[in-house]
């Protein structure tokens, strides 16, 4: 009988499983002629047996305390590409929830990698185990899948909720997502309606791919749904445009971050559609077919909740189709939530609030539509890779959207509906919406919204305040150095190159490279901010995530170095540990011998890129090991040491009083267009 094919690990899951980082393994690999060959891969990033590597670290002590789920990991990858790694882990969640639910073993389990999660499920958790697979799959495919962030979905379903009209009973809530992927929004409703209304939800899915389909039905499954009078989940593949798999179905709930820019929707399929109450959505508006797709499976007095591009509230060709939603009262609120809030992270996305009137609601709709800049609110700070702070975003949306609709009464427990310390009412208004029917239709929030000038001046008043601040200690560091006497000191020392400073191992030197596991754009497990050379273009704050196992990682204390001639710079990192890309070097020095921020401020000097600067490509580089240092005593370092952070400090202040001042000439040339001065 033939043996099962070798599971393949990386360095990277290797470091993971032993509980050590990437640097030990390849350590242990050239120190130990025991260490297993490598059977795959290539020589910079090889790929090991599992079974191999486990006997190896087992026989020398070195088997971390890895959990029996970074083990598990590893061999569901093994088994081929996304869609078989998926279904593998749907046909786990399965038996999973068939053990859950009767407390036994299924027979038919099988071998290999379902089988070992059905096992560790038992003595872990069902759930836990189907969570921790499903998230390292949408980790390792996060380029090709776009979920639903949970604290933006769990607003969406508070949202939902708090607008909608349908009567009180004891009936379940029927919760419907027809482009439902991993099932972020429907496991969100699964617990927020039973929370608000003490009424089980029935969930109601549906996605083109078969793979999530699968993975979302397993996934509601082993859900805990409060109440056991909690209907079991709908979860059918196809294309809920083209071919709807739940047609005819009448939801209280309907969530959905559709997919967007597509053209090929169906447009030429779908001329004569019901669905189309509003008008035929145009080629280019797919979004809004999505839109009146939702509407049409609202039941009356049932409310949507959509996560839109901004685009959406603009485009010239919808203009119709938005001007229907409001006359009719079905569009209710449109809200721009900051930068960061989902994927794509650099856009302000939309949510877009709808109603169905419920019989014998005055067919005219409301008179007004609600507009909120949750954006303005709550601008993108230098540090976007933390995201929004989603406490201070939801309690302000519940708020605005309470205040439009005069709801309140109805939401997840523990949620507050007031913005703490803000009002809400200076990032959004209530638009008539015959003010809104002209020619454009536009409904960006951001262009009916105007500050009043009691809402701005407490604003101006802490900018000023930060300005004086900045001034005064601006002041301080320019005493300081220029009271430094540049004419005499110690010019004549001799250099050393850092190449020479790294074989007298005076310092480490290690060059930034792309991980090998896919660049997160959202923080997830394990991750850890990743800086790359277009980062620093941009705004300087790192970009991504990657694991720290798989990628140069910078801590407190190291230098960085640009080592691009247009970008050309050098700093010690205060922070957090960082993950570099391609082109930024670490250098982490030996205390006894190197004052760290003595060498960056001397490997900055401009004098040093030109002594360093190679042009052997189309790029200007600088050849890092060709830097120049004075060879200093560590006493003497450290005097020079105290002045280039004076010079750091300084030139950090005089960046922060740029921006400041710039936000501030905006700020006070709206109001003074505005004509708010006395």
């Amino acid at each position: 009988m033939t043996s099962p094919p070798a599971v393949p690990v990386t360095l990277a899951e290797i470091a993971r499983l032993a509980g050590v980082g990437r640097a030990a393994v390849s350590n242990w690999r050239r120190r130990h002629d025991t260490f297993p060959p490598r059977i795959g891969g290539t020589d910079v990033s090889p790929h090991f047996s599992l079974t191999d590597i486990e006997k190896w670290l087992r026989e020398n002590r070195k088997l971390g305390e890895a959990t029996s789920r970074e083990w598990l990991w590893p061999r569901f990858e093994a088994l081929g590409d996304r869609n078989e790694t998926g279904l593998a882990i749907a046909a786990a969640g399965r038996l999973l929830a068939a053990a859950a639910s009767d407390g036994g073993e299924p027979d038919d389990a099988g071998s290999g990698p379902v089988r070992a999660a059905v096992e560790l499920g038992r003595r872990e958790g069902s759930s836990d185990i189907l969570t921790f697979l499903l998230r390292r799959w949408l980790d390792t495919h996060v380029r090709q899948i776009t979920t639903t962030p949970e604290q933006l979905a769990d607003l969406m379903a508070d949202l939902a909720l708090r607008v909608r009209e349908s009567a009180v009973g004891e009936d379940p809530v029927t919760v419907l997502d027809p482009a439902c992927g991993a099932g972020h929004l429907l496991a969100a409703a699964a617990t927020a309606v039973p929370a608000a209304l003490n009424r089980p939800a029935a969930l109601l899915g549906c996605d083109r791919d078969p793979v999530l389909t699968a993975l979302t039905d397993v996934r509601l499954a082993l859900l805990p749904r409060p109440g056991a009078s909690a209907p079991a989940s709908v979860v059918a593949p196809g294309d809920s445009l083209r071919a709807d798999p739940l047609i005819g179905t009448q939801a209280d709930m309907v969530l959905c971050n559709p997919p967007s820019n597509e053209r090929d929707w169906g447009y030429e399929d779908l001329a004569t559609d019901a669905r189309w109450a509003h008008g035929m959505p145009p080629r280019t508006e797919p979004e809004l077919a999505w839109v009146q797709h939702c509407l049409a499976r609202l039941r009356p007095g049932g409310s949507a909740v959509l996560l839109l591009p901004p685009t959406v509230a603009a485009r010239k060709a919808g203009r119709r189709i938005r001007g229907s939603l409001l006359r009719t009262g079905a569009l209710r609120a449109v809200v721009a939530l900051p930068p960061g809030s989902a994927a794509p992270h650099s856009v302000s996305l939309h949510l877009w609030v709808l109603l169905r009137p419920a019989a014998g609601a005055n067919p005219s709709g409301p008179a007004e539509v609600l507009l909120a800049d949750a954006a303005a609110r709550f601008p993108r700070s230098a540090a976007r890779e933390n995201g929004p702070e989603w406490g201070e975003l939801g309690a302000f949306v519940r708020s605005v959207v309470d205040r439009a609709t005069g709801g309140g009464a109805v939401g997840v427990a523990g949620v507050g509906s007031a913005a703490e310390g803000a009002d809400p009412t200076a990032w959004s208004t209530l638009v008539p919406v015959i003010d809104l029917l002209d020619d454009e239709v536009d409904l960006t929030p951001g262009r009916h919204i105007r500050s009043a000038p009691g809402h701005t001046g407490p604003r101006l008043a802490d900018s000023w305040k930060e300005v004086g601040e900045l001034l005064d200690d601006l002041r301080a560091e320019t005493a300081r150095l220029s009271a430094l006497d540049l004419t005499s000191g110690m010019a004549d020392q001799p250099n050393a190159t850092v190449g020479e400073l790294a074989r007298a191992g005076a310092l480490t030197l290690r060059s930034g490279r792309h991980p090998a596991e896919a660049v997160t754009p959202e923080p997830r497990c394990e991750r850890i901010p990743f800086l790359t050379l277009s980062d620093l273009l941009l705004d300087g704050s790192p970009g991504g995530w990657a694991h720290p196992d798989d990628a140069v990682v910078v801590e407190s204390g190291d230098v960085v170095v640009v080592g691009v001639s247009r970008e050309f710079s050098a700093w010690v990192h205060e922070g957090p540990p960082m993950a570099v890309g391609p082109q930024i070097h670490a250098l982490r020095v030996d205390p006894d011998v190197l004052d760290h921020w003595f060498l960056a401020g001397s490997l900055k000097a401009p004098a040093n890129a030109r002594h360093a600067g190679t042009h052997a490509s189309s790029s200007s580089r600088i050849d890092m090991r060709r830097l120049q240092v004075r060879r200093l005593a560590l006493a003497d370092q450290q005097r020079y040491s105290a002045a280039f952070r004076n010079l750091a400090a300084f030139e950090r202040l005089a960046e922060r009083l740029g921006t400041v001042a710039k936000g501030l000439g905006r700020e006070l040339c709206d109001e003074l267009a505005a004509g708010h001065l006395v």
